[in-house]
């Protein structure tokens, strides 16, 4: 089963999340097999850290949950949310896959939130060649398309919103992105 994870910042936590660098890191390092994309999202100024991405494939439910809730920065308090849901890879590829590789152009992760019911089926763009990952959120059971979520190269933040049609949502929301992971020293 997949899952889409996305741990929100607190505003005051930026030298808790740095003081744990390297514990998240080394608690990602075992989920390494399991991981089809991960990376932090920033603020405008493209340097403050906002929140961080995970997504994995995990046996179920429980599982989701204990790396979602279990990972250092949310036992340390560094966060002030956590976004948990069924996902579904419409790609079929993770996002080291990436033709577009790992740098080069902007990254953004886009959720659309709050689908209608009658909205139909979520479909990824006929072009998908910017795509690094994308994919319905889901209900606990997996039955019901709650939104998407995509993470794409865009020239900018209106280009990467519009990957998603506003009509069947609640809200968009925009973040910079970047391929996460161990910076080579």
């Amino acid at each position: 089963m997949e899952f889409f994870c996305y741990h929100r910042d607190r505003a005051d936590s930026l030298a808790l999340r740095m003081e744990l660098l390297e514990e998240h890191w080394s608690y990602m390092d075992g989920y390494a097999k399991e991981l089809i994309a991960r990376g932090p999202t920033f603020a405008a100024d493209g340097e403050t850290p906002t929140g961080s991405v995970h997504i994995v494939d995990l046996p179920d439910a429980a599982a989701a949950r204990a790396f979602a809730f279990d990972e250092p920065g949310y036992q340390a308090g560094a966060y002030r949310d956590v976004l948990l849901r069924r996902w579904r890879n419409l790609l079929g590829r993770t996002m080291w896959d990436f033709p577009g590789g790992r740098t080069g152009g902007n990254r953004y992760l886009v959720l659309g939130l709050g689908l209608a019911p009658d909205a139909g089926p979520v479909a990824p763009p006929a072009d998908r060649d910017e795509l690094i990952a994308y994919g319905p959120l889901l209900s606990d059971d997996g039955t019901l398309q709650l939104g998407v979520a995509a993470l794409l190269r865009a020239p900018d933040p209106e280009a990467a919103r519009a990957v998603l049609s506003p009509d069947p949502y609640a809200e968009i929301e925009v973040h910079d992105w970047e391929f996460g992971g161990r910076r080579a020293t």
